[in-house]
């Protein structure tokens, strides 16, 4: 059964608290542990269950085309070749058979591998050398029992209840076949391979999907005795005899792939939880990272609705971290969204510092005027700041927001060495922005006489013969010429 995070509709789950029965997405729990599948929950801290990849895996009727494509990658490709190949050329002896015996048992391993690995969320096939080396070879002896056994009952069928209780049992087997497969497959054991309520409880699980894989199956199989038997039909022995082997293992794989992806897709309802493997590769799912911890406790309140808890937890951000921008920027997202003036006036220095870096003229004209409407005779009282600011205004066409920033800046901040930028920057917003040029052509005059230290006093008979001209107060323009 899907299930969606309750933070985030659409977005499927992968961990469920039992107690508080809310099911939470990779984003909410940035700080879980999905190797060893713990996790605690974020509203009563107690231990949750793993959901896996159940809840976002592709149906495998929409991957049908990923099956055909999975025995020619590399691997598999490989060993269906070496399987294929090999026994052509070894000699027709003793020899030759235990040699064809060994690369028989080294497919069926690697086939049955291709279950498991498909079932623990793999979707690229399993290295070759899974078939060769390592244990796993008695899993061959383990289906023959099964295939024996599985006879034994047809058997007994019929001694015990004639023809029609015989049909009864092979129907059964039949239809069971696969679910045996994935079981013997998982569990390595015979007994829960062939215990009929074993085998039924899996279908049930499963449900539908179970007999549409049944019916793909089917395909599958008539589909490679046609293939097979067209290439020992129109081709020589010596073409056909391989050509019918690949063709045999190819379709065994895409087999077997479908059942482990099956089971992958059904882990919630067969009671085990597995993951995608392969797109996690390289990744640190070790990594403690406190930070989106924190954004996603902040992101949860706040479609809660506990937006005093998420403020408080801003503000202890930033007694910890003074300059943090992103706490700064959640913080001012919040107070402006509530409109708590106070607030926003307590914070303003850093609100517009921030602002400021991020050169939002029209958000800064917005809180200004919201606390000068709180407080009339509002005024910064940090002259590097209000430069800043009057500079982030102008450039933003906000220009009565930055001449009000800068009033009386040389009586507020008279020793201030950003006097004449501050006033080089009023004068530009007068005469190029209002068209303000004899007021503008003031503040010039005022910067020449009053910073005759400044390095922009140089600059003064420039901007006085440009706003005498009416032309836009730009400055001296560059010289890139060579003095001799």
């Amino acid at each position: 059964m899907k299930h969606d995070c309750h933070y985030h509709p659409g977005e499927p789950a992968k961990w469920h608290c039992g107690d508080c029965q809310y099911h939470y997405c990779s984003r909410c729990m940035p700080d879980a542990d999905h190797r060893a599948r713990r996790a605690l929950c974020p509203h009563c801290s107690k231990a949750m269950r793993y959901l896996g990849a159940a809840t976002e895996v592709v149906p495998f009727w929409n991957r049908l085309g990923a099956f055909f494509r999975y025995p020619f990658h590399g691997d598999p490709l490989m060993v269906i070749a070496i399987c294929t190949l090999v026994p052509l050329v070894v000699p027709a002896n003793l020899i030759g058979l235990v040699i064809w015996l060994v690369l028989a048992l080294a497919l069926f391993k690697y086939t049955y591998a291709v279950i498991n690995h498909t079932a623990e969320g793999h979707l690229k096939p399993p290295p070759v050398a899974v078939a060769f080396t390592g244990s796993g070879f008695d899993i061959v002896i383990l289906q023959l029992l099964v295939f024996v056994l599985m006879g034994a009952l047809v058997t007994t069928a019929a001694m015990l209840g004639g023809p029609l209780m015989m049909m009864l049992a092979t129907a059964f087997v039949v239809l069971a076949l696969p679910a045996s497969i994935m079981v013997l497959a998982m569990e390595r054991s015979v007994g829960a391979a062939v215990n009929p309520m074993n085998l039924a409880m899996l279908i049930s699980r499963i449900g539908t999907p179970y007999f549409l894989l049944y019916g793909y199956l089917i395909l599958l199989t008539l589909a490679s005795g046609a293939a097979q038997d067209f290439a020992l039909s129109h081709f020589p022995f010596w073409v056909s005899q391989p050509l019918a082997g690949f063709l045999n293992s190819t379709f065994t794989l895409i087999l077997f792939h479908m059942l482990g992806y099956l089971l992958f897709q059904y882990q919630e309802e067969l009671g085990f939880a597995s993951d995608l493997q392969d797109e996690t590769a390289g990744q640190d799912m070790h990594q403690r990272d406190r930070t989106a911890r924190f954004d996603a406790d902040i992101d949860m309140n706040l479609k809660d609705g506990n937006y005093d808890r998420v403020q408080s937890m801003l503000k202890e951000a930033l007694k910890r971290d003074r300059d943090n921008a992103l706490r700064i920027g959640q913080l001012y997202q919040l107070l402006s969204a509530r409109n708590d003036v106070a607030e926003l006036y307590r914070y303003h220095p850093r609100l517009l510092g921030w602002l400021a870096d991020r050169n939002d003229g029209d958000g800064m004209a917005s809180l200004l005027e919201t606390l000068q409407r709180a407080e009339p005779t509002f005024r910064l009282d940090d002259p590097d700041l209000a430069l800043r600011c009057g500079r982030t205004l102008y450039h933003r066409g906000q220009f009565k927001p930055a001449l009000r920033v800068l009033q009386d800046f040389h009586k507020r901040f008279p020793d201030s060495e950003q006097l004449a930028p501050a006033y080089l920057l009023v004068a530009q917003a007068l005469a190029n922005g209002l068209s303000q040029w004899e007021k503008a052509t003031a503040f010039l005059t005022f910067i020449q006489k009053r910073c005759v230290h400044h390095p922009l006093h140089e600059q003064m008979a420039v901007y006085l013969t440009q706003a005498e001209n009416r032309e836009p107060l730009k400055g001296p323009k560059a010289s890139f010429s060579a003095q001799e």
